[in-house]
């Protein structure tokens, strides 16, 4: 059950769900009037909250939307048995009043963005005129100025705006202003001879604020103003919140992702660390508001911050041990400024030292705390918390299948698709023994609490190493199984997770490994017959990658020489480590059994079927299996290389493109010169073959008419010249015909 869940069956559940709509009166209703309540019908107050899209106004509206309207006005847990026998008119009631939740509408910041799902209605808004519509159909209007400092001029006009509605008020309106302690950052001591003196509710009219504040300050001056003409129709309120926490993390977030990434081997605390920081989970500021539109109290500024004192280093202490390197280094207050992830408004609340008390909470409101005590003693909920909200859950995968056939290659891509961490029997060995030589060599300053020390360690180290030469090199399952646990519960593979490489190769060497501390899971045990495991270390999943003994052999045979100097795919090493793979998993109880019985049924693939060396299809049919990664994703900086990355191959490909085009266009322009060449080529031949023909089929045609046209045409010529007629060509043409030769 989720938190959110769990708070709205604190508020609303069958123990008092039937009354919590008629609290507003003192006097709870006769169990005879009970069937006339349930058929009343109940108004739900609809509660205006802006960006609903940011961290505090999320987390308010979700928790909001899950509550009963006057349910805080009443103690948890009271009824007893009398409320265990609820009539069928009383549940009849109970349902009906579930009618009566918080109705959350409000505008968002990005309308573009991730859609939510509790709000009833958002608004993108254009001009004020909407806006104030929307404000004046709400009974309650939240608006928070912690986050988005444009926000402030627009919460200063609505308050104004609602003030000059008053007279057009159907009912009673609330205006409830989230503001921030540093309003309160520059003010002076109670006594300066005893300087821990808190600040309550009763001195906000001294409060100075910090100077890059002076418009929140400004705000609540304002809201509070607003609210005092008619208090009947218009009430205002200011919440002067700490430092928020919790869920997906506010300020504190940039903490929780240094820890949770595990990529530097302390975390920074700015200045000396002894600030003292107000604070207060999110979701009890939001029960804070909740008993505010509930109880409408009379006094108009409340602090909102949780019983702790912690200084910046206690925080930061915190977050290390339970989810980072659990160290911590002191660095310049100016160091905060060279965080990326930090804004200005963050660092000026990281480094504020305010000691505050909300007296008037503890006294007067029925809150249900989530962390009342602080962040230090709720620090592993809140850890728990944040990676549910944040989906940073841990992957882990267990590789398992016969030498060569792809393992630590395919568990390599795994790690770099997923960002999770590789574990190989080899390296966690080597790791585990220089680990043991750097703790005798130099021994951590601060010693805490430990059972290990200088001592156990060089025993420790000394036994590996005599067990090493007695096995010629190999170690004992027991001392392997006890590195592996180790570094399976080691920080970084509890955050992101882990590809385990090959290991464990028997079902013996899987239960040790994997099974629970002794008085873990009792009760499991006794409902199941499956082995008792320890969960935050056996894998979620199982890949076991197979292929034909003759398949192996020609992989082996065909790496290069290089590849196979050292390792144990020589001839002989190899088919002795396959023989022996082939015998352990023959057997009834097999490691592949022990997940079976584990209900962690492994996934089996073929990996003959996958020509690609990349193992393309293999790593998509895991990928399908697993899901998508469970982590921040790409950082800033591995973004802009990725993308760098991709306009340089985009770019090369584009050139590659164009150089391919221009060699085709070359190509086929010499293609075209060369035909256009050849043709005209043979189209000279051909005249000239014409030409050869017409003279050798003219000679014949010459010598005849030399020899019987030409005496006979020259002779009428002649006389033609002679007797000059009129009609020369018929003369000619009669002259010939008479002295035709042939006709002789």
């Amino acid at each position: 059950m989720s938190p959110w869940q769990q708070a709205a069956r604190l508020q609303t559940g069958p123990a008092h769900s039937n009354r919590a709509v008629t609290l507003a009166t003192s006097s709870k209703p006769a169990r005879g009037d009970m069937a006339e309540e349930a058929a009343r019908p109940v108004r739900a107050k609809r509660v205006f909250i802006n960006g609903l899209d940011s961290y505090v106004a999320r987390n308010l509206g979700q928790y909001l939307s899950t509550c009963l309207a006057g349910a805080s006005l009443e103690e948890v847990g009271e009824g007893g048995e009398e409320e265990e026998n609820l009539s069928a008119q009383e549940e009849e009631a109970a349902s009906k009043s579930k009618q009566g939740l918080f109705q959350i509408v409000g505008t968002l910041s990005n309308p573009l963005g991730k859609k939510l799902g509790f709000p009833v209605e958002t608004y993108a808004i254009s001009n004020r005129d909407d806006l104030l519509n929307h404000l004046l159909e709400s009974d309650v209007i939240v608006y928070n100025i912690t986050e988005d400092p444009s926000q402030l001029e627009e919460a200063s006009w609505a308050a104004s705006a609602l003030h000059t509605e008053i007279e057009n008020f159907e009912s009673q309106k609330l205006f409830i202003l989230i503001s921030t302690v540093m309003t309160w950052a520059r003010s002076k001591p109670l006594d300066p001879d005893d300087p821990e003196i808190p600040f309550t509710e009763d001195d906000y009219r001294r409060r100075k604020c910090h100077l890059n504040f002076k418009d929140h300050i400004n705000v609540e001056k304002l809201v509070i103003k607003m609210g005092k003409s008619n208090k009947g129709k218009f009430s205002t309120y200011v919440i002067a919140a700490g430092l928020p926490y919790g869920a997906e993390e506010g300020i504190l977030h940039t903490f929780f992702k240094e820890a949770w990434l595990g990529e530097t081997p302390a975390l920074p605390v700015f200045g000396d660390g002894q600030n003292i920081l107000p604070l207060i989970h999110i979701r009890d500021l939001a029960s804070v508001v909740q008993n505010i539109v509930d109880h409408r109290p009379r006094t108009h500024y409340l602090l909102a911050t949780d019983e702790s004192a912690l200084t910046l280093e206690e925080v930061v202490k915190s977050i290390s041990t339970h989810l980072g390197p659990g160290k911590v280094q002191k660095v310049s207050r100016e160091a905060a400024f060279l965080n990326k992830e930090l804004t200005q408004t963050e660092i000026d609340h990281l480094l504020v030292n305010l000691r505050m008390e909300a007296v008037f909470l503890k006294e007067n409101f029925n809150i249900n705390w989530v962390s009342q005590s602080g962040l230090v003693e709720n620090v592993e909920a809140v850890v728990k918390e944040f990676k549910e909200s944040r989906g940073l859950l841990p992957i882990r995968i267990c590789i398992l299948g016969p030498p060569a056939v792809g393992k630590t290659t395919v568990s390599k891509l795994l790690c770099q698709h997923y960002k999770l961490h590789h574990i190989h029997i080899k390296d966690v060995i080597t790791e585990a023994i220089d680990n043991l030589e750097r703790l005798l060599k130099s021994p951590p300053e601060e010693e805490e609490e430990a059972e290990e020390g200088p001592e156990s360690w060089q025993e420790l180290l000394d036994s590996v190493k005599e067990n090493m030469e007695q096995n010629g090199g190999r170690l004992d399952d027991s001392y392997v199984i006890r590195f592996m646990k180790e570094r399976l519960k080691s920080m970084p593979c509890q955050n992101q997770g882990y590809v385990l490489d090959g290991y464990p190769k028997t079902y013996e060497q899987a239960k040790e490994l994997f099974s629970a501390e002794d008085g873990e899971e009792e009760e499991e045990e006794s409902r199941s017959k499956a082995p008792r495991f320890d969960k935050t270390i056996t894998p979620d999943y199982v890949i076991s990658l197979d292929a034909s003994d003759e398949f192996l052999k020609n992989r082996v045979i065909n790496l290069p020489e290089s590849v196979v100097a050292g390792t144990h795919y020589s001839q002989e090493r190899f088919v002795r480590a396959l023989a022996m793979f082939r015998e352990l998993n023959t057997e009834d109880e097999t490691v592949l059994n022990y997940f079976d019985e584990a209900e962690i049924h492994p996934l089996h693939i073929d990996v003959s079927k996958d020509e690609d060396p990349l193992y393309r299809d293999v790593l998509k049919q895991i990928r399908k299996a697993v899901g998508e990664p469970r982590n921040y994703g790409l950082t800033s900086e591995e973004q802009a290389e990725m993308e760098f990355r991709e306009a340089e191959q985009s770019l090369s490909q584009e050139a590659r493109k164009k150089a391919e085009l221009e060699r085709r266009e070359a190509e086929e322009e010499a293609e075209r010169v060369a035909r256009w060449e050849e043709w005209n080529s043979r189209l000279e031949e051909v005249k000239n073959q014409e030409r050869e023909l017409l003279e050798a089929q003219s000679v014949p045609l010459r010598n005849y008419l030399m020899k019987n046209v030409m005496p006979t045409l020259i002779q009428g010529l002649n006389e033609c010249c002679k007797a000059r007629p009129d009609d020369p060509v018929d003369f000619l043409a009669e002259y010939l015909f008479k002295n035709n030769p042939q006709l002789e």
